[in-house]
């Protein structure tokens, strides 16, 4: 089992910044391959982006490209999102996932274990 705790959530305004983090802890392999994603109220949960422990190769959604940043801390075996530019269409709650998968990063169904998430609200 590996157990995943989100942080860094919380209320921004337009233009700012925060950064995330995922503390993972448990049976954590360096093949694992780790993603955030993001679900706004009523609507499904998305994919934001991903690292791959082995190598540190990133994959990112669109909408994010060039202001969100995926990074990773072996030593502490924690991942981070930067968010910068942030936007009041950011506002969901983010969720970190682990998962063995390589390829197909975007999809959910790739990833075994999920955080409990944390709220980020971007006000106009």
């Amino acid at each position: 089992q590996v157990q995943l705790v989100e942080s860094g959530g919380g209320l921004v305004q337009a233009g700012g910044s925060l950064r995330l983090s995922c503390a993972a802890s448990g049976r954590t392999s360096s093949r694992y391959t780790m993603g955030w994603f993001r679900q706004a109220p009523g609507k499904e949960r998305e994919f934001v982006a991903a690292i791959r422990w082995s190598d540190g190769s990133t994959d990112y959604a669109d909408s994010v490209k060039g202001r969100f940043t995926v990074s990773r801390d072996s030593a502490k075996i924690t991942v981070y999102l930067q968010m910068n530019s942030l936007k009041p269409e950011d506002t969901a709650v983010y969720y970190c996932a682990a998962g063995s998968s390589q390829s197909r990063l975007w999809r959910s169904g790739n990833y075994d274990y999920w955080g409990q998430g944390t709220q980020v609200t971007v006000s106009s």
